[in-house]
C-alpha cells in the first residue's frame, strides 16, 4: 500500500466519524429551527424519549389582523386552533443504528394533512425533515437552519 493510499484511507476514516458525529447525539436537534422558506420557526423539544416540534415563529402572524388559524384542517373543530404554538412534529425517537429520528408523524397546516416523518441532521445547523405516505421514497424533504 502506498503513503498516499494510506493517507486518504485514513482522512476517509476521519471524516465518516465527523459526519457521523452530528447525530450520535439523540439531542442534537433540540432547539428552535428556521423552515426553509423563512416564514416560520419550530422549536423541538423532548418529552420522555420522544421529541416534538411545535411552532415558535410565524413571519406574518396576524394575517388580515387576526391571529393565523389551522382552517385547512380536516378535523372541522381544530380549524379555530391559532398556528402558533401547534405541534407539528411528534412522537420522533432517535434510532442510534441509522442516526436518524424516526417512527414520528408531521402535520403540514397548508394541506391540513399528516404524514409518517424522519429527521436527518445533515450538519449540525441543518436539519432535514422527509415527510412521506408509506415510505420514505415517496415523499418530499424540507430543511430547517438552526437558530441556536
Amino acid at each position: 500500500m502506498t503513503d498516499f493510499s494510506k493517507r486518504l484511507g485514513l482522512l476517509l476514516l476521519v471524516l465518516s466519524f465527523q459526519i457521523k458525529s452530528y447525530a450520535s447525539d439523540g439531542n442534537a436537534i433540540l432547539g428552535t429551527w428556521m423552515h426553509e422558506d423563512k416564514q416560520s420557526k419550530i422549536l423541538i423539544y423532548k418529552v420522555g424519549k420522544q421529541y416534538f416540534g411545535k411552532v415558535v415563529w410565524l413571519k406574518n402572524p396576524l394575517p388580515n389582523g387576526k391571529p393565523a388559524l389551522d382552517s385547512q384542517n380536516e378535523n372541522p373543530s381544530l380549524r379555530s386552533k391559532t398556528i402558533m404554538g401547534l405541534v407539528l412534529m411528534a412522537n420522533l425517537v432517535f434510532d442510534e443504528t441509522e442516526n436518524h429520528w424516526v417512527n414520528g408523524t408531521v402535520y403540514d397546516p397548508r394541506s391540513g394533512k399528516n404524514y409518517a416523518c424522519k429527521l436527518t441532521l445533515k450538519d449540525k445547523d441543518t436539519l432535514a425533515m422527509r415527510g412521506y405516505i408509506g415510505k420514505p421514497m415517496f415523499g418530499k424533504t424540507i430543511l430547517f437552519v438552526s437558530c441556536d
